[in-house]
């Protein structure tokens, strides 16, 4: 997992995107004084969901589900954020009702919001970078929380991570992956690296990928490109923050799209390839201009919607 683009590795590439070029709201603009309420009452939420994790971990699997997809799904609400959700997972449950294998979720990266946002829909354990696990209080948290963690520097860790990753899904773990690496600012994506696609094959497990849109409310600028929501390059989070609860009707999209079975593909760099498809349309790279991405998510969009 990445919140934020650090150097590049080979699991954590950088992205071009930057704050000055990306990360501008073109919409309407909330006033000062309700923009602080919506920061503060986002802020508690988040400090609420981190403070009550230990004592989430202790309740069964179902109901500890079912509390994190309400805490997740109240926090964009909570920042100002409307949210459409399309598409439902269906039950992982294998013939005769054993367990199955776990789930790889993959999914787009343009903002801190995407992590609640895919919490909501399919709660799982985060890949995050080895470093979080080393901060004092939110490392043991997030490690309480499941939090699979990697070095992502080091590419003799590759094969370690992958083991981990596979381990989890054999458990019948969901494990919730931003296989691009970095954020980017919706008019474009990264590459899907193919490394924790190999730990699907492994683990035989399926991949679920999920596209994550934003947009804003301006009149005469349609499309997924809200920068508002961008967070990228090395943008501030406090900056980050001011500038979604400033943007007056910002609104994510989720789409929870079809899995795709990992035996099924001929090798993690097909499958990743697969994924990246779903998610950012056939032959997406970098840099692909907002216009192809409009028409793509117009041509995508399950029927089934369901607003938070």
């Amino acid at each position: 997992m990445s919140t934020h683009p650090g150097p590049p590795s080979p699991w954590l590439p950088a992205a071009p995107c930057t704050p000055g070029g990306c990360a501008r709201h073109t919409g309407a603009v909330r006033a000062a004084l309700p923009a602080v309420l919506r920061l503060l009452t986002g802020c508690a939420l988040v400090l609420l969901g981190v403070a009550c994790t230990p004592s989430a971990a202790l309740l069964p699997a179902a109901a500890r589900e079912r509390l994190i997809r309400s805490w997740a799904a109240a926090v964009p609400r909570a920042f100002g954020v409307r949210v459409t959700v399309r598409g439902r997972p269906g039950s992982r449950r294998a013939a005769g009702g054993s367990a199955a294998p776990g789930e790889l979720v993959v999914a787009n990266h343009i903002s801190w919001l995407d992590i609640p946002l895919v919490a909501s829909v399919l709660p799982g354990r985060m890949l995050a970078k080895s470093e979080i696990g080393r901060w004092p209080v939110l490392g043991p948290l997030a490690a309480r929380g499941g939090t699979l963690f990697i070095e992502r520097d080091r590419l003799r860790a590759l094969p370690t991570a992958v083991r981990t990753v596979a381990g989890a899904l054999r458990s019948g773990s969901r494990v919730v992956v931003f296989p691009e690496g970095s954020t980017w600012c919706g008019r474009g994506g990264g590459v899907f690296r193919p490394a924790v696609f190999q730990a699907a094959i492994e683990a035989g497990a399926a991949v679920r990928p999920v596209r994550i849109v934003y947009r804003s409310a301006a009149p005469h600028r349609p499309g997924p490109a809200a920068g508002a929501a961008a967070f990228v390059g090395d943008d501030p989070l406090a900056a980050s923050l001011w500038r979604v609860v400033r943007a007056a009707g910002l609104t994510a999209e989720v789409d929870v799209l079809a899995p795709i079975p990992a035996e099924r593909e001929n090798g993690r760099r097909a499958l990743a390839r697969r994924a990246q498809a779903a998610v950012l349309g056939p032959g997406e790279g970098p840099r692909r201009s907002g216009q192809t991405a409009v028409a793509r998510d117009r041509a995508n969009r399950p029927a089934a919607s369901v607003h938070h």
